[in-house]
């Protein structure tokens, strides 16, 4: 496969990683997801998570159906990319895809619940430890060693049971054996592997020859990078010929790098075209002669880091074929380390995403055939105190008694819904939520409510209200909601405010024919309106439901209840809002104007909100 098959991978980009890893080391890096090797490769992190996402989760995108959507997609794993332990753990976290699989998103859900579990059953202390190991790990830009210690350390404090089970199964002594080893290598071993003839690169203090060589090699490369320099120490006005500057310029580079003087000699050139020729070449071949000798001796020590790699936790060698046990010492090696460094990334990922879950008291929803359902279910994006909700569409079994519905028993079976109510009473809210917990659920994660049923769908639907009033804004509205909704497969449409982007006669026809086509596709949708009134009879399989504002505050905030009313037709209330610019106006004009308007909506009301809120203040 070429990298350019892949989206979003154009020449550029795809010669860039060419350069930067490597044709098949860039192929590796995509299909692991790995964000961090492209961004090392000079991609920006946003488009490489683009990229990733596409690579690993085609199918699974194309649940993102409008611009809103994927908007709500992009803030929940920013969300829960917060609570990542490791910078490779974010990542990851950024380029989950919703899983077009029931099994796959069981089997997430199992690990992410317990790895929510594991977290929850930490005491502070192993917390800070846990936390302590990874931000280790991640200060040592998770080379193998970082890798194997990391490993280490969650094993002493309990992390090998479900779904950590890559931890448990390592061997500690050969963990032990492998962070001794390794040690000795500065950052991660090559693509190859321990085993094998990956590319090592030998830390300082690892070999006290291969210290002295390298010592003697910046020694000398610092006097060729100034041969002028050099000239100017070595000629002086007692070297009358030649000869003696060469034996000058000898003595002074094996004084200079600490090496042998015969070395110094042996490299330098027979001939030369004058003094500074010499002093150049001289230099210029004495950094390639001791950059070889540092590259041999790299090797060996490289050899024999491989072989104390290679020989650990082997079992079963019977001397009889030396070079079957070889091998089969370098697997091992090979395989413990590349055991430790899967294990601690696969632990981050899902520790992260569980102390995501437990930082949001999130719940694993049950998975259905149709529908969504939520019993106290909260906005992951509000901050504060926010009063849940219980709304259900489609089929479920949350509901209470037959023929009764209540605030934590939606009532089952309708495909589609009109949402009503005041301003500012969160219905868009709620539609966001709804969203947030399909998404969620899609990709194996729990959901913001105490109790979940979510459908399985090949696409959703979330429109926010658009502010702009022309026919341009309607034609790429109805271009957006409708191909995905006549499209095969289930869709969920959460659809705000239609009204605001035509005339509100021709925008209750509209909405009246997306609620009939939506029933017709046996699509499930909610549908926010204040055309509620203005509706034709909706098909049998819908509802309106409301939210109503219940007054002021005794500081003149709109006091609403945010649970929907289950077939009921929700206020606007203007009277509440008129209510409190008369209260706010400073201005005897300002004042007059909106009594005015007191007038138009019932000054009776108004008064009576007013005294409401003043009897309030006097309780409190």
């Amino acid at each position: 496969m070429r990298l350019e098959d892949y989206w979003g991978i154009g020449p550029k980009t795809s010669e860039r990683l060419a350069e930067s890893l490597g044709t098949e080391r860039a192929i590796e890096a995509i299909e692991a997801a790995d964000v961090r090797a492209l961004v090392d490769a000079g991609i920006h992190r946003g488009r490489a998570t683009r990229i990733l996402r596409r690579a690993n989760g085609e199918a699974g995108m194309d649940v993102l159906a409008t611009g809103d959507t994927r908007s709500v997609y992009d803030d929940l794993l920013a969300l829960a990319a917060g609570h990542a332990l490791t910078a490779h753990a974010a990542d990851r976290i950024r380029v989950l895809t919703p899983l077009t699989d029931r099994d796959a998103v069981e089997s997430r859900l199992d690990e992410v619940v317990a790895a929510r579990d594991a977290w929850e059953g930490f005491d502070d202390g192993e917390r800070e430890r846990v936390i302590e190991s990874f931000d280790d790990y991640d200060d040592a830009e998770g080379s193998d060693l970082a890798a194997v210690e990391t490993a280490v350390a969650l094993r002493e404090t309990g992390l090998t049971g479900a779904p950590f089970e890559g931890i448990g199964a390592l061997d500690g002594d050969a963990l032990r054996d492998a962070a001794d080893a390794l040690a000795d290598v500065r950052g991660a071993i090559g693509p190859a592997g321990a085993g094998g003839e990956g590319e090592i690169e030998v830390a300082r203090g690892a070999d006290d020859e291969l210290d002295r060589r390298r010592d003697r090699l910046d020694a000398a490369r610092d006097l060729a990078n100034s041969a002028f320099d050099v000239l100017d120490a070595v000629r002086d006005g007692s070297l009358r010929d030649f000869e003696a500057l060469e034996a000058a310029t000898v003595d002074h580079v094996a004084r200079e790098t600490g090496v042998d003087p015969a070395t110094v000699r042996s490299v330098a050139p027979d001939e030369a075209l004058d003094a500074a020729d010499f002093v150049s070449a001289t230099l210029r071949d004495l950094v390639t002669e001791l950059e070889e000798a540092v590259a041999e001796r790299e090797a060996t020590v490289a050899d024999d880091i491989r072989e104390r790699l290679g020989g650990m936790g082997v079992e079963g060698g019977d001397g009889e074929n030396p070079e079957t046990d070889d091998d089969e010492r370098d697997e091992s090696g090979a395989s413990t380390v590349a055991a430790a460094v899967a294990a601690v990334s696969d632990a981050a990922f899902l520790l992260s995403l569980g102390r995501f879950a437990a930082a949001f008291d999130l719940t694993r929803p049950t998975l259905v055939d149709d529908g969504v359902a939520v019993r106290n279910a909260r906005n992951l994006f509000i901050d504060g105190d926010v009063q849940p909700v219980s709304y259900a569409i489609g089929t479920h079994s949350l509901a209470g008694d037959p023929g009764l519905a209540s605030a934590e028993a939606p009532p089952t079976g309708d495909r589609v819904s009109v949402l009503t109510g005041a301003n500012s009473g969160g219905k868009t809210t709620l539609l966001e939520t709804l969203c947030a917990v399909a998404l969620l659920a899609s990709m194996g994660l729990p959901v913001p409510a105490e109790e979940a049923e979510v459908g399985a769908f090949d696409r959703i639907v979330f429109h926010r209200r658009h502010a702009s009033f022309n026919a341009g804004v309607l034609e790429s509205t109805l271009k957006s909601v409708v191909p995905p909704l006549v499209a095969d497969g289930r869709t969920l449409m959460l659809v705000d405010e239609f009204e605001a982007i035509t005339e509100p006669g021709r925008a209750a026809d509209l909405l009246n024919g997306l609620v009939t086509l939506t029933v017709d596709r046996g699509a499930l949708g909610v549908y926010v309106t204040h055309l509620a009134e203005d509706l034709s009879p909706l098909p049998e399989p819908a509802r309106i439901d409301g939210i109503f504002a219940e007054g002021l505050t005794s500081d003149l905030d709109l006091r609403v209840d945010y649970q929907p009313r289950f077939g009921t037709v929700g206020k606007s209330t203007p009277e509440f809002i008129v209510s409190r610019l008369v209260a706010n106006a400073k201005d005897r004009g300002v004042r007059a104007g909106f009594e005015h308007l007191a007038g138009a909506v019932g000054e009776e009301a108004v008064q009576r909100t007013l005294s409401d809120a003043e009897w309030s203040e006097g309780d409190d």
